[in-house]
């Protein structure tokens, strides 16, 4: 996680080949329609799995502002010993979904047909979260991650037959009670054109802000774009107040576009990648400042101001062990 550019051209290639599974097994004749045996988390985590604890965490996260209290791992049923990572909450703050992998060391292509690997959600029900259940997107194989919550309309990327492009591409979902209905791919223009990456919506869904390495100012820089009433605007980078020679990623955008978190390299001297912040005042993004650090990511927000975030562990050889979710609350 040292060199984030690295790492993210890393995972295309890993998801290229389970894009390439994807695509064989579902043109695979003597593959069964109900190939997928749906387990629950639990079941599929492996026994010698490590469950990591703040005590024993050798990088654990570093808070540099005093708008939050000190991150913890995020109360309730989420966390396993498996991997748990990319947490999006919606506006309100009672409903959360998660990426979930049993073992993030396994190939991508095997995490297709492990019944277990993608999007997974709970909610809140009272002060506790309910225990997490699968978000059913698919009636074939894919392999999905969450990316934005607004407006009832989840955005996720996907890798699965039918795809513009071979490094996943970008969806839409809405929600009903307890499901999940009316999947459709954004279009050509995002997944293919601009290329774009994870991605956060403003209330509306009319502007995008989305990490590219295409045109950047080093390594993955953040950009954004918005609908014109028949297509999406060129992508406008947000400037040097935002992206640096390094790599910028995996935004969290407020509903009314005002406040920026993302992932980026950290500035300050830790190990791995960092939170920013940055407030946009009178039209321009003000300097971005590093909030969170030591080896997080993937931040989100709901409407109090509480953070989420992913936490890797490592071990003291630099060795990955496994993911939590992790959330500061706001200081009121």
């Amino acid at each position: 996680m040292k060199n984030y550019t690295k790492t993210y051209r890393y995972l295309k290639s890993l998801f290229f080949v389970a894009g390439i599974a994807i695509i064989f097994l579902g043109s695979c004749s003597e593959v069964e329609d109900n190939i997928i045996t749906y387990l629950s988390r639990y079941e599929a985590i492996p026994a010698d799995a490590v469950k990591m604890t703040p005590e024993s965490d050798f990088f654990p996260p570093v808070l540099h502002s005093d708008l939050w209290e000190d991150p913890i791992p995020m109360p309730g049923p989420v966390n396993t010993a498996g991997v748990e990572d990319a947490p999006v909450i919606s506006d309100d703050g009672n409903l959360f979904l998660f990426f979930f992998t049993p073992d993030g060391n396994i190939p991508a292509e095997d995490q297709l047909l492990d019944g277990v690997t993608g999007i997974w959600w709970s909610r809140k029900e009272g002060r506790s979260w309910t225990e997490p259940v699968r978000a059913i997107l698919n009636d074939d194989l894919a392999l999905d991650g969450p990316v934005c919550f607004r407006d009832d309309i989840l955005w996720f990327a996907s890798f699965r037959v039918g795809n513009y492009g071979s490094d996943g591409d970008i969806y839409t979902a809405q929600q009903e009670g307890d499901e999940w209905i009316n999947w459709q791919n954004c279009g050509e223009q995002l997944n293919l054109t601009y290329n774009t990456g994870e991605l956060y919506a403003v209330s509306g869904g009319e502007t995008l802000y989305f990490g590219r390495l295409e045109e950047s100012m080093g390594g993955m820089d953040l950009w954004t774009t918005s609908w014109n009433g028949s297509d999406w605007g060129f992508p406008e980078n947000l400037g040097h107040h935002i992206n640096t020679s390094g790599n910028e990623g995996l935004p969290y955008i407020s509903e009314d576009g005002n406040e920026l978190l993302f992932t980026g390299d950290s500035q300050l001297g830790y190990t791995g990648p960092a939170i920013f912040r940055s407030i946009k005042m009178n039209g321009a993004w003000h300097q971005a400042e590093e909030i969170v650090s030591n080896h997080v990511g993937d931040p989100g927000m709901d409407s109090e101001g509480n953070l989420y975030f992913t936490h890797l562990f490592y071990d003291e050889e630099g060795n990955k062990i496994e993911a939590d979710i992790y959330v500061a609350y706001k200081i009121r």
